[in-house]
């Protein structure tokens, strides 16, 4: 299992982005992320497989006014410098429903 816990998170594609910073406890992975770009707050809460596979329940308040929840099942991969792109299958659901895929990539300072 990859440990998460304090592994920093962005979409790459989208530097104004919130950094979401994981936690971690057993299998239990969880954060919570701040403004930046159309996102004022948001957070996930999701389980871990063996494989380091998550699959998350998550929220949002966008800058619209827009509250969003979904679910998302995340495969990690690993780049050539180490880092890890989570891979991204997400479902939004009521008045916002949607479905896409999209990634988010390791903050290294």
């Amino acid at each position: 299992m990859i440990n998460y816990d304090g592994r920093r998170f962005r979409k790459p594609e989208s530097p104004d982005a919130p950094v979401s910073t994981y936690r971690q406890k057993d299998d239990l992975v969880w954060a919570e992320f701040g403004a930046g770009g159309s996102i004022r707050r948001g957070s996930l809460t999701g389980l871990c497989s063996a494989e380091g596979v998550v699959s998350f329940a998550y929220t949002m308040v966008m800058t619209d006014g827009r509250v969003i929840s979904g679910h998302s099942v995340n495969t990690p991969e690993y780049l050539p410098d180490g880092r890890i792109r989570l891979n991204e299958v997400w479902e939004r659901y009521g008045p916002n429903a949607e479905r896409g895929v999209s990634a988010i990539v390791e903050v290294v300072d």
